[in-house]
């Protein structure tokens, strides 16, 4: 029994020692651990207590197997980390390079990682997570603080101080604050919705960051090439890395050719690093690949590496101001000085007027009768005069103006991302509305990323049946060229499940077609052939070359892939199907360059293949030169690939073309090629001269002088054979001449065009790392209908302005005339500051969202674009906001010096009128704001639900001001024929905005008039 119970609890013992708590630290699991054993000694003496039998000796010490730090794993995270951050060779020898770590991370070379739950687990527990932690994010009342420093907030409470100050010092405490009360209510309710507004926008900003750096990585697990979140990825993954990837983690160089990295953002140094098994197999997390291709072993994640310390500490501040913010800003401004301006001058009329001895008490006795006039009487005067001025500048400053941008922005990028573009800068909202040219890309913009090969010539003949008429000793050629030559790869489960391709769009759609069609076996090729030098594919030199040996009797050939043309140019021989080899002699090569240009009119991107078997001692000098033989070669093939045009892409292109803005197309195929997808999608006309310019290639580009590139560059539709230099020059020349213009990219060598463009497009499937990061908006779906919508609601960003700019300063010009006339000529208004600041409150938060978030209309993109130098405000919103603010001054003035005789009421009520139908025509203006240009400004309002839920609101808040709060908006209430009055006056608003959009205005901005005279 003693021993049954004894064996008992050593078992218990034994399991709590190996008890591995997720929750713990490293340094917890090590108390965890002692304190095992101290209460397993416990139970080991009570057992002897307990039975009193005779038992052995105790020792005097005891020995435990406690387990290694990182359970199943031979090596720690701080000695992983150690070995890369300071780029420690002779450590990893002593490891056993690169292969001893990966056998210490139970990491698979070929197949990488068991990727099981349970594995990924284990590797969580023992090395985290590939997250860093973020600095926290601003919190409300950094936005407060931030609204304070505002100009006009700053303004408007020392108005409010004034005003507090005279309004007791004139009235008495109990009626003398409601002015300067009103201004800091005010000043609250626009300092609350900005920062609210604000605060939202911010975070808007940290979700899209976040969907932005979760970026899809390769990797390797249970011998299966698959793409994961970079932020799934752990410790002992394998990650497959291409030109343009962004490192994801630090980790060491296992297999690949030609990698070079850009580590200048991480070390400063420009010139780009050479990594390769031997002497420097580190790659460090947040550099960028810039040549070649790899894979790589994952040793440190998150914040053990230096780029997670890093980011750590950096916050991603998105406050930027657009172009647009700070022309409207300068605007408000201006129109502030305006105001003080009118202050000044009211301020000098009421002092003349009063010293004058032409002011009036209420018992019509004159103000001030020189010496003999009250000293306090006259500083209560002056104060009043002052007071006055003060209750002016109120009125003068749209202090609605930078929340209504501020809305009308996040709305649209809000909206934006719902239908797939995702904006990276704010200014992008406004700018691509303003877009007069768009330069695109092919390959997964206006063409599908699902590719397939449809043809395939073997010397002069078209192949259509199987590889079985083809003789196997170019068959087995092909395979070599296909299988070794690739950025991709093929993987299959079991003998009975289907294949799966990945890599490139390309490079999938040639791997299938010699899986399925031509019957290879690519494992068996990478155990036949070692690859001894690889010259990777880049956008210039457009083909890929590999140097191989046999490993049977170590012959070495080369293989090359690439563009038909270049390849065709290598060439001095070729094989037919009989596997007989011919010379390629001249009338031959016009045969094969009729061939390809037959394809590539059909609009199929050609390949060929070609190789050539070299001496043994070639291998020696490709690693001293770093370069394949390029002549002589042996053409073994050329296959057709269709990359069918996206569903919809004409119709957004003519979309875009309706709309003003020229679309050019800017791709590295041949003209044929080229000219076939862009009379597919829509660019060019089938009709089209194509010999009159539209066409032409890059190098034909690049040979222009400057002149003629001016000259010329707007003509140009389609640019074909380009290299991204290409891409840059065109960007150049269009913007020197004043367009504006959006650059779709997908690919690294895209960034420079993309950061020269004034909106830089990035597409969010196919895009690079380092494409991505240039651009200011990614098309998250690829799809060059996207690119039409994000146009659509740039132009709606910039429209939903100047909408409510013209209703906000109608308001404000009103306003601004109706107090500066009342004052002059009656020395008093029936509009208190409280009113106007209710006026202006109402109209700028409620309008702002009214007017704010309307969405694009199919109009939008029926008219010319706005360009570089169209004014914000132009002669149209002029004429309509003159118009309406005039009718306005009109009305309330008649009231306030004849209303009581017209309608046989008394003051108080006349009062209240005043500010009833002031506010209603604002109300009435409000739907002739919804069009600039035309008539029906009632079209599609049934569909707009938040524009009439607010105008709504706003009726119902103004009853509850006249009806309810008789202190705030008068002395009376109003019955129902005196509501019915002022809404018929209001109401004559629409007549009047119909009438005057009659009136022709000239396309010459009134103000260029102004700077014309100057100038002459």
């Amino acid at each position: 029994m003693t021993a049954i119970l004894n064996k008992a609890r050593i078992i218990c013992t034994e399991h709590l020692l190996n008890t591995r708590p997720t929750s713990l630290n490293k340094y917890s699991k090590k108390w965890h651990l002692a304190f095992g054993t101290i209460y397993c000694s416990r139970i080991l003496f009570s057992v002897v207590r307990n039975h009193n039998s005779k038992v052995s000796p105790i020792p005097d010490h005891v020995c435990l197997t406690i387990p290694p730090e990182n359970g199943c794993f031979k090596i720690d995270e701080t000695t992983l980390t150690d070995i890369v951050k300071e780029k420690k060779l002779g450590k990893l020898q002593i490891l056993g390079g690169v292969n001893g770590v990966a056998s210490s991370l139970q990491t698979s070379p070929d197949s990488g990682i068991n990727g099981g739950a349970e594995d990924i687990a284990h590797r969580h527990e023992a090395f985290g997570s590939n997250t860093y932690k973020k600095p926290p994010s601003k919190r409300f009342f950094h936005f407060v603080l931030e609204a304070f420093k505002d100009l006009i907030i700053l303004i408007l409470l020392g108005c409010a101080a004034l005003s507090l100050g005279f309004g007791i010092k004139e009235h008495g405490l109990k009626d003398g604050w409601y002015d300067g009360g009103s201004i800091f209510v005010a000043v609250f309710l626009v300092i609350s919705v900005s920062a609210i507004s604000n605060y939202r926008q911010n975070r808007e900003f940290d979700k899209l960051s976040r969907v932005s750096n979760n970026i899809q990585i390769d990797v390797i697990r249970g011998g299966r090439r698959q793409q994961i979140s970079i932020f799934d990825i752990v410790v002992g993954d394998i990650v497959c890395l291409k030109i343009g990837d962004q490192v994801p983690a630090d980790g060491l160089f296992l297999d690949g050719h030609s990698l070079q990295t850009d580590e200048s953002s991480m070390t400063g140094e420009s010139d780009h690093v050479k990594v390769n098994s031997k002497k420097n197999p580190f790659l460090i997390s947040g550099t960028k690949v810039v040549d070649g291709y790899a894979q790589m072993l994952v040793t440190s994640i998150g914040m053990n590496t230096t780029w997670g310390q890093m980011m750590s500490h950096v916050t991603s501040d998105k406050n930027e101001q657009t172009p647009l913010q700070v022309r409207l800003n300068k605007l408000t401004l201006a129109i502030g000085m305006v105001g003080l301006a009118v202050v000044f001058l009211v301020h000098v009329v009421l002092l003349v007027r009063y010293l004058t001895g032409n002011t009036t008490d209420e018992n019509g006795n004159t103000e001030f009768n020189g010496s003999s006039t009250n000293t306090d009487d006259i500083i209560d005067t002056v104060v009043g005069i002052v007071a006055c001025a003060v209750k002016i500048v109120v009125v003068a400053i749209l202090e609605g103006l930078p929340l209504a941008v501020t809305l009308t922005l996040a709305y649209s990028m809000k909206k934006m991302m719902a239908d797939q573009a995702m904006v990276r800068k704010l200014s992008a909202c406004e700018t691509m509305g303003s877009a007069t040219t768009i330069c695109t890309g092919k390959a997964g913009t206006l063409t599908l990323n699902l590719m397939k090969v449809t043809k395939f010539w073997l010397g002069k003949e078209t192949m259509d049946e199987a590889s079985s008429s083809i003789s196997s000793f170019v068959v087995n050629l092909i395979h070599q060229g296909v299988s070794l030559n690739t950025t991709g790869s093929v993987y299959r489960g079991s003998s009975g499940s289907r294949f799966e391709f990945s890599g490139s769009p390309m490079e999938k759609a040639i791997l299938s077609w010699a899986v399925q069609e031509m019957r290879m076996d690519m494992e068996e090729m990478k155990r036949n052939f070692t690859i001894l030098f690889v010259e990777a594919f880049n956008s210039q030199k457009k083909r890929v070359g590999v140097l191989i040996k046999k490993n049977e009797d170590n012959t070495i050939y080369v293989h090359w892939k690439g563009v038909a043309e270049m390849i065709l140019a290598m060439c001095s021989s070729y094989y037919d199907a009989s596997g007989v080899l011919k010379d390629l002699n001249g009338e031959e090569r016009m045969e094969f360059k009729k061939i390809i240009q037959g394809m590539e009119a059909s609009s199929l991107q050609c390949i060929a293949f070609a190789h050539k078997q070299v001496a043994e001692t070639e291998e020696e000098n490709v690693k001293e030169k770093k370069k394949l033989k390029e002549e002589n070669l042996t053409l073994l093939g050329l296959v057709g690939i269709k990359g069918p045009c996206q569903s919809g892409v004409k119709k957004a292109v003519e979309a875009c073309q309706s709309a003003g803005v020229n679309i050019k197309m800017i791709t590295g195929d041949n003209v044929f090629t080229a000219r076939a997808i862009a009379t597919e999608c829509g660019i060019l006309r089938p009709s089209q001269d194509m010999d009159s310019g539209v066409v032409v290639e890059g190098e034909e580009f690049r040979s222009y002088t400057p002149k003629e590139r001016m000259e010329k560059v707007e003509k140009i539709c389609v640019m074909a054979r380009s290299s991204p230099f290409d891409k840059l020059l065109m960007v150049q020349c269009l913007k020197e001449k004043g367009h504006v213009v959006a650059v779709t990219g997908d690919g690294t060598d895209d960034a420079p065009a993309l950061k020269e463009a004034d909106i830089g497009l990035s597409m969010g499937i196919q895009g690079s790392k380092i494409a991505k990061e240039s651009s200011d908006i990614v098309i998250l779906d690829d799809k060059f209908a996207s690119v039409a919508t994000a146009l659509k609601w740039g132009r709606c960003v910039y429209t939903n302005i100047q909408k409510f700019i013209q209703f906000q300063l109608t308001v404000n010009v009103a306003a601004l005339v109706i107090k500066f006339m009342a004052t002059i000529s009656a020395g008093e208004v029936h509009l208190t500051t409280v009113q106007f600041l209710w006026v202006n409150l109402i109209m700028d938060t409620l309008g702002a969202l009214a007017l704010a978030t309307e969405k694009p209309t199919k109009e939008l993109m029926k008219k010319p674009p706005v360009g570089r130098t169209e004014p914000l405000i132009t002669n149209i919103m002029w004429r309509n906001l003159l118009a309406q603010a005039f009718y306005q001054v009109a009305v309330v003035l008649i009231l306030q010096f004849r209303g009581q005789s017209i309608f046989s009421v008394t003051k108080a009520v006349n009062d209240t009128m005043i500010f009833n139908t002031f506010v209603l025509c604002q109300v009435f203006n409000e739907f002739n704001a919804r069009e600039l240009e035309k008539k029906n400004v009632f079209k599609g309002i049934h569909k707009d639900k938040l524009f009439l839920r607010i105008v709504g609101m706003t009726i119902v808040l103004q009853v509850v001001m006249v009806e309810f709060l008789k202190w705030f908006a008068g002395k009376e209430r109003l019955n129902w024929r005196q509501w019915g009055i002022c809404i018929a006056m209001a109401a004559v608003s629409w007549p009047v905005g119909w009438i005057v959009k009659c009136i022709p205005v000239p396309e010459r901005p009134v103000f260029s008039y102004l700077k014309w005279k100057k100038h002459t």
